[in-house]
């Protein structure tokens, strides 16, 4: 008898008329004339799987008392349903209890729940429908992330989580510490003496894997990290989070215009891997949470992303006669509703704007010969705004030296970052991907805490 088979591999119909084992957690169960309809889910799918119990059942009186969250084993038959909707069920021939779940204590009872009730349950509510698909779903694009780069002969390389280095120069880092807080040593200015400390200087949780990916990439070419960073930017929206995990190749001898290419065959690829895999967690995620989802991740696929200069997409804003809430101009930032414009209404496909001005871009960004502009990249999505942001890096020593000093970040910090424009410096770019808020884009969601399993936000750091 096939053991430790998911539901979602039963139901293709390869074990039909077979003896099987399904193990899961009740949904639903229903009992009429002698026979019980218990809807089992093993969260390899969305639908699970209809186990038909009869009361000739040895324990079906057991099988009478199961209550909506309990985990059973049911061994049986599988055959094609009569019923519509369900290709194959199982007739029961034995069930056994794991545990059963307390009744009416059981928070997820069936009735429709809030996501934000659902926050307070993070440890049960990847059992619910809507949950199921998002970390299905998010499991796939990370799936895809690594099949996407290990195809195209890109190193994977594990970056530290523990840094001393800021790689974005906005200084909302977390402190990483063994000190006595109530009793730090102090140096005789009175400042914290982190010489005491376990590292031995002020070290925090890493905002960025770039840097480190530099140093791989200046040694085999191309490599991508993808692991967990943290911002403490204390907001609250339903786009940030403190803890998130980022997407960040590196490659050496890209320009810009490499990049770019990478970047939309990347997303192409994943959103694509998404609608093929995941059809039935996207249709039930377009009837309850986002009626376009599906045509829009469709249009991105099949549209060529457009490509305008920062400096030409200010102009197009200036002229759109858009009253928008945060006016517009050459050498502010772009934000959501202006980047959402230019995809949504101007251009109708995702936009690419490069060369943004270098006073609001980070120091290690490659210098244009304007004296004005830096040789960045913002990927930008309909209904979303950025999705990516890259840029070619400031290969030349002397510039980065002086872009340092010009930004009053301590070049000793950077030593060894430094080091790799003197030993043997290549051309080279790279771009970041916020895990979340792409699966945020893909699922629909509209609150990024509903993408993560234990999202981590300003006074909340539960399960």
């Amino acid at each position: 008898m096939p053991r430790n088979i998911k539901i979602a591999s039963l139901l293709t119909g390869k074990y039909c008329d077979q003896e099987v084992c399904a193990r899961g957690w009740v949904r639903t169960r229903r009992d009429s004339k002698g026979l019980s309809f218990i809807n089992l889910n093993d969260g390899s799918n969305q639908a699970g799987i209809q186990i038909v119990a009869e009361a000739g059942l040895e324990n079906y009186g057991e099988a009478l008392k199961l209550n909506v969250g309990a985990s059973v084993e049911v061994l049986g038959k599988l055959v094609p349903s009569p019923a519509k909707g369900q290709p194959y069920e199982i007739q029961a021939k034995a069930i056994r209890i794991f545990g059963n779940a307390s009744g009416e204590e059981y928070p997820l009872q069936k009735k429709g729940h809030t996501l934000e009730f659902l926050r307070e349950i993070a440890h049960l509510r990847p059992r619910t429908n809507t949950f199921g698909s998002v970390f299905r779903v998010r499991n796939t694009l990370s799936h895809a992330v690594h099949t996407f780069f290990q195809e195209r002969g890109f190193m994977y390389v594990h970056t530290p989580i523990i840094t001393a280095s800021d790689a974005e120069g906005a200084g909302e880092m977390f402190r990483v510490t063994t000190l006595d807080l109530d009793r730090p040593p102090r140096t005789e200015t009175g400042v914290v003496d982190f010489s005491h400390d376990f590292f031995g200087r002020d070290v925090s949780l890493t905002v960025s894997g770039q840097l480190e990916g530099e140093i791989f990439a200046t040694a085999f070419s191309e490599v991508y990290t993808f692991g967990p960073t943290f911002r403490a930017e204390n907001s609250n929206t339903s786009r940030h989070l403190a803890e998130f995990w980022m997407v960040e190749p590196e490659m050496a001898f890209y320009d810009l215009g490499d990049t770019i290419d990478l970047a939309e065959a990347f997303l192409k690829y994943l959103i694509s891997r998404c609608l093929e895999d995941r059809a039935e967690d996207l249709a039930f995620l377009q009837k309850y949470y986002n009626k376009e989802l599906i045509n829009t991740l469709e249009h991105i696929v099949h549209s060529p992303f457009q490509r305008v200069s920062y400096t030409d997409a200010v102009e197009i804003l200036e002229k759109s006669g858009q009253s928008f809430e945060l006016p517009v101009s050459w050498g502010t930032d772009l934000h959501s509703e202006h980047e959402r414009f230019l995809t949504e209404q101007h251009f109708k496909a995702p936009v690419v704007v490069v060369d943004y001005p270098r006073e609001i871009k980070a120091f290690y960004m490659r210098q244009n010969d304007d004296g004005r502009t830096v040789a960045a990249m913002d990927v930008l999505f309909p209904k979303l705004g950025e999705v990516i942001g890259g840029s070619q890096r400031e290969e030349r020593y002397d510039r980065l030296l002086a872009r340092l000093k010009e930004l009053n970040l301590n070049e000793k910090n950077y030593w060894w970052y430094l080091d790799l424009r003197r030993f043997g410096t290549v051309p080279h770019s790279g771009f970041g991907l916020g895990l979340e808020r792409f699966v945020q884009f893909v699922t629909g969601m509209s609150n990024i805490r509903d993408v993560i399993p234990f999202p981590r936000v300003p006074k909340n750091a539960s399960f």
